[in-house]
């Protein structure tokens, strides 16, 4: 059976990363990374719905060892697949991708400190078995199966197409068409303006507002920086740059939300003008950051709706019907397709089944370590980034703790680290704070945090770089074993 010290789950956004910082910080590692695609590049491949992009800026998105070069700071869809792709391909981390390998199970045993994993090989879903030492999850926190679509009455009825942004394909045709786009999160703000270009005509049917900035696309201070220093220097700067700001906005949303709150809407009302009524269609009911915070490039999404190419409806949906959609106020959306942007089905560790020496483990029950690692799971991490800011901040931070904390193993001759909470004043609180429906739906699936350090989670880049970066492995929460008992069959009994 094939052993690896390190086997990477995801060969998207956080595992090509992983992989990179495995190279250059562990470079005595043998890894390999499973993908149950045939595809490198993650969410940048999955989704190829019209106007696909970051609704983060590229200089935080982008990885801390990789400088962002193109124009636009808001990169469409295409644009990150291809700089993940370079990436894996210009450090050969491309030859280290076992495609169409779907990770089903994962089996420790304590005896042999190591991990039996039992992976389905597509298209002829075959097993594959491998072992490894530590077993790092970047597979993300969504299924990739299918996307999260509420039950329609007379759904059925309907002689037009419904389709979920997670499933687009390429014969979706909807030019010269009438377009009902449900949903109001980040996926619709991108659908709607995209799709007005060459729609009949595009309407946003939510049951309540969303907040709305509208930011430049293209970033002109790293315009400027770029033209004066080293590509790497003023990525570095202008990194720091959006990463202070946005824990400055984030900090005063939490602070002051209503201040907050009248700054996005006057943003708002002078994009759309003193008659529209802001005041039902994009004025919530929740603070500001009490859920992600949606962006227009350039203003992209007012523009629409100002040209008359979109519009927004607030209002519910009583059924579908043959034509469109029924409405709770008793008017009827003409459509000949709707597009479901109704959010994303969560899924922890990508579904995998964990058994620790036979025992099966319900995540729910653990707590998550500095938001990486799991209580009474050893040798086990997993790439989750931040909620208020871009995911690679946390994930580059996550890679460099693991790599740190390999190398601490290794020094000390170690060959088990298991995080067990061990304070019994710590309480347990949900996985993450967001009010956003797709998070509440899930919540019990996931892990805990905890109420004090170093189970909470604080979502903040600057504590996390001192904590994981530079934070010492001598931590009552952390407990460490050293070489195994025994070498065998241990792990494949299971």
């Amino acid at each position: 059976m094939e052993h690896f010290d390190v086997v990477i789950v995801g060969a998207g956004l956080s595992g090509i990363g992983a992989a990179y910082h495995l190279q250059h910080k562990c470079p005595g590692k043998r890894y390999a990374i499973l993908e149950q695609r045939s595809r490198l590049g993650g969410t940048w491949d999955l989704f190829r719905y019209p106007g696909i992009r970051s609704d983060s800026d590229m200089y935080t998105l982008g990885y801390s060892f990789k400088p962002w070069t193109q124009p636009k700071a808001i990169a469409d869809g295409p644009s990150i697949l291809e700089y993940v792709t370079e990436t894996a391909r210009d450090n050969g981390i491309d030859q280290k991708i076992r495609f169409d390998h779907q990770l089903k199970r994962a089996s420790w045993s304590t005896a042999d400190s190591r991990w039996t994993l039992q992976a389905e090989h597509a298209p002829e879903r075959s097993n594959v078995r491998i072992t490894c030492s530590f077993l790092f999850m970047c597979s993300g926190y969504y299924s990739y199966a299918s996307g999260y679509t509420p039950e329609f009455t007379g759904a059925e009825a309907f002689k037009g197409r419904i389709v979920h942004p997670q499933h687009w394909t390429p014969d979706i045709d909807y030019a010269g068409k009438r377009v009902v786009v449900i949903g109001s999160g980040a996926t619709a703000v991108t659908l709607v303006p995209s799709m007005a270009k060459t729609a009949a005509h595009v309407t946003m049917l939510q049951r309540s507002p969303t907040y709305i900035v509208a930011l430049p696309a293209k970033d002109r201070v790293a315009d400027w920086l770029r033209s004066v220093l080293p590509a790497r220097l003023a990525y570095s700067l202008v990194r720091w740059k959006n990463v202070l700001f946005g824990m400055y906005f984030f900090a005063i949303s939490k602070w002051k939300p209503e201040l907050v709150k009248r700054v996005i809407i006057k943003g708002v009302r002078d994009a759309l003008g003193p008659d529209y009524d802001v005041e039902t269609h994009f004025t919530p009911r929740y603070k500001p950051w009490d859920q992600r915070v949606c962006l227009a490039p350039d203003g992209d999404f007012f523009d629409a709706i100002a040209g008359g190419q979109a519009s927004v409806v607030t209002d519910h949906i009583e059924r579908f019907t043959e034509h469109g959609i029924q409405l709770r106020s008793g008017a009827e959306l003409q459509a000949d397709l709707i597009v479901t942007a109704t959010g994303l089905k969560l899924e922890p560790i990508g579904g995998l089944t964990i058994f620790v020496d036979g025992q099966r483990v319900e995540l729910p029950n653990t707590f998550r370590y500095k938001g990486m690692m799991y209580s009474d799971l050893p040798n086990l991490a997993s790439c989750i980034g931040y909620t208020n800011a871009s995911w690679t901040l946390k994930c580059d931070l996550t890679c460099e703790y693991l790599c740190r904390l390999l190398q601490y193993m290794d020094d000390h001759h170690y060959r088990k680290c298991t995080p067990r909470v061990r304070d019994g004043s710590v309480t347990a609180e949900p996985w993450i704070d967001f009010s956003s429906g797709y998070v509440q739906r899930s919540l019990e699936l996931f892990p805990k945090q905890g109420s004090k350090r170093p189970w909470r989670l604080y979502q903040n880049y600057a504590l996390d770089l001192l904590l994981l970066r530079y934070g010492s492995f001598d931590d009552r929460a952390l407990e460490f074993a050293g070489e195994p008992r025994t070498v065998g069959s241990a792990a494949a009994a299971q």
